[in-house]
Order: structure tokens, then sequence, then C-alpha cells
């Protein structure tokens, strides 16, 4: 797999789930600027331990002076929810962010867009290909996101084709890993004897990418990137159900998972994942053992033996 070294890189969304231990691992071999407001209380220390930049900024505004022209690749995690549902702010800070961004950064080898599969128009089991109809996938649980990075992805094409920069978007799958995600909060409410919600449209079905892989598929995305843009579903290879993922968890830990079913929560969003592969090869950490790995992080006194 290739390594990036010695490039100038910028990342949004420093802070996140996802786009700390991205920058985190660049950060090693690299000069990596983290870009964010820093408006909680020890972000800017922990990225600055890990060899993080810190460059203080917002999307919504294009507040980016303090950010530089001279960049190597752009990688755009940033994301806002806003609590109230409030889509003018969403889509300033996500649409129009991502077109600031991109013309500001527009010197740039290369950008990359990070998206989501909640971008599609839901489909049951069926697995999801990037040409697939789009649709407002998660508004049950996140009014603005879907409509939001769907307009984000507009942008973002635009941008590639405006000023000739070669892009990237990928949409994400169920990221997780020792920095939390989905999976993770599963875990909390297992440890905490919580049913977790899942959609009558059993089983659910999606397809988890550990961090590891997310990290390391970065050089190839970004090798891959074009003009027009080029989407690609980004995920992992197996696909899992919730109810498969929460089993095993409960297993690791010595609980046992309970569930309650409810139209208020997303169903299944798998995906085909044909086009990742033939970019930049299979994901490698397989969901169990990524799953192990997790709780032996967040929860190592609860880590017991399971049956694979």
């Amino acid at each position: 797999m290739k390594v990036l070294e010695g490039k100038r890189i910028l990342v949004t969304g420093p802070t996140g789930q996802v786009g700390f231990p991205v920058a985190a691992s660049l950060a090693r071999h690299n000069e990596v600027l983290g870009l964010a407001r820093f408006a909680r209380d020890g972000d800017r220390e922990r990225l600055e331990a890990a060899g993080i930049h810190c460059v203080r900024g917002d999307l919504a505004s294009g507040s980016l002076d303090a950010v530089p022209g001279d960049l190597d690749y752009v990688l755009h995690f940033a994301v806002a929810k806003s609590p109230r549902a409030d889509f003018d702010a969403d889509l300033a800070a996500n649409a129009e962010g991502v077109g600031l961004l991109m013309a500001h950064c527009r010197e740039a080898t290369a950008f990359l867009h990070c998206s989501t599969t909640g971008v599609y128009e839901p489909a049951g089991h069926r697995r999801l290909r990037e040409d697939d109809p789009l649709g407002d996938n998660h508004r049950v649980m996140m009014p603005t996101y879907s409509i939001a990075k769907i307009a984000a992805e507009a942008v973002a094409r635009f941008a590639a084709r405006q000023w000739n920069l070669p892009t990237t978007i990928a949409r994400l799958n169920v990221p997780y890993g020792d920095n939390g995600g989905w999976p993770a909060f599963h875990l909390e409410m297992i440890l905490a004897g919580q049913p977790v919600p899942i959609h009558p449209e059993r089983p659910c079905l999606y397809n988890p990418i550990h961090e590891d892989d997310i990290v390391a598929q970065i050089p190839a995305l970004l090798a891959a990137a074009d003009v027009p843009a080029r989407i690609v579903n980004w995920a992992g290879a197996e696909t899992v159900g919730i109810e498969e993922w929460c089993d095993y968890l409960g297993a690791l830990t010595g609980q046992t998972a309970s569930f309650v079913e409810t139209d208020r929560t997303i169903s299944s969003v798998a995906v085909d994942t044909t086009r990742m592969e033939e970019l930049v090869g299979p994901t490698q950490v397989t969901w169990k053992d990524g799953l192990r790995r997790m709780v032996a992080a967040r929860h190592p006194a609860r880590l017991r033996d399971a049956e694979d």
C-alpha cells in the first residue's frame, strides 16, 4: 500500500471521530495542518500532542485566511449537524463550505471530499452502487444530514471542474474504531443494559469500515482523484447486520444484547464495493477483529473471549 511522506496536507474536521486518526497517522511522516474552530477545551492540545499543526478557521463563514495556499493535498472530513435541524446553517457549513474551501485550496494536487452512503435512496437489502438514485436517507435520525451531504457533493463536483482540481468524493459507510463510531455507541448501550434500536426491515445491513483501513486507503483515494470528480463507495468488504455485531459485542463483554424495533432509526444501507476495490483494493480489517480491538481500547476491563 502506498504511503504519503514529506507532503503538506490540510485535514478539516481533525477533532472528529474519523478526522483525528487520519490526521494523527499522517502527521508521523508529513506536515499536517488541522483546520477547525477549536471551540471545545482540550481539542487543540490533543492535536498538538499528535504532531498536528492547528489552524483556526470556519467553513460556514469562509474564514480561511489562516490556511496556506501551498498545499499538496486536502482531506475534507468536517461536517456540521446542527442540534435543531437548521438547514440554512448546515447547508452553509457543508455545501457552501466545501466550495469556499476548494476555491481557497485550488492549487492543491488533489482533494478528497468525505461524503456518506447516507446520500442514497433507501433500497432495502440491495447493495447500492455509485450510480444508484440519491435520497433523504438519514432524515429520521439527522434531518439535515443527507440533503446537506448531497448538496456538498454537487458543490464539490462543480468546484473540481471550475478550478481543474482533481477530486475524489468518497461515500463512507459506518466508520468505527478505537476513536468511536456507531458500533461504539451500541457497545455503550449494551454495557448499560439498554436495548439497541433497529429498523423493522431486518436484518439491518451495513459495511462497517475500520479506521485503520480508512487511513491506509487515503493515498490511493488521492491518487484516483480526477476531473470531473470521481465518486466511490468507501466501505468495508464484509456486509454485516447491526444485530450480528451487537450480539458479538455482547459476547465480547459477557453481556446479552437486546433490541427494540422502531421506524425511528435508519434502515439498511449496504453497498457495492466493486469500484472501490478496483481503485484502492479491499479493506483488510475484519469486522470481528475490528470490534474486538475497539472493545480492548475503550473498555479493556470488560473484554473476554468470544467464540468466532
